[in-house]
């Protein structure tokens, strides 16, 4: 069965992350992923839950097929081009939480990276 709607995003996401993980383990030579550690920011596209919910599916069969996926929450913070704060906000209110100016840059909350990866590189008896 095809996942439809929304997860199949998230699969596909989670599909690359895979990737990824498996040429670290290739090249680390490890016998297989126990643990997967992401940071996931509220403007990067991609729903936690749907992305633990399509895990499953996509490590299925690979060298990550026992391994465990944390996702880090990341707040979304600005930087105010007017007063120069730094301050945390909400998606739908991307204003200087200082000063209240809209002359902001998002600096951090859009991001999807792949924080580390926790290898298996004995057999454990």
């Amino acid at each position: 069965m095809q996942p439809k709607g929304p997860l199949m995003h998230e699969l596909s996401v989670c599909y690359g992350l895979i990737d990824q993980v498996a040429d670290v383990a290739r090249a680390q030579r490890a016998l297989g992923v126990a643990r997967i550690r992401v940071r996931v920011g509220p403007l990067s596209g991609v729903e936690p839950q749907l992305l633990l919910q399509a895990f499953p599916l996509a490590r299925a069969g690979t060298v990550a097929e026992d391994a465990e996926l944390e996702i880090e929450a990341l707040p979304i913070r600005v930087h105010c081009e007017r007063c120069n704060a730094d301050t945390t906000v909400l998606p739908n209110r991307l204003v200087c939480g200082a000063c209240g100016d809209w002359h902001t840059r998002v600096i951090s909350g859009d991001e999807l990276q792949l924080t580390s990866v926790e290898l298996v590189t004995e057999e454990v008896a």
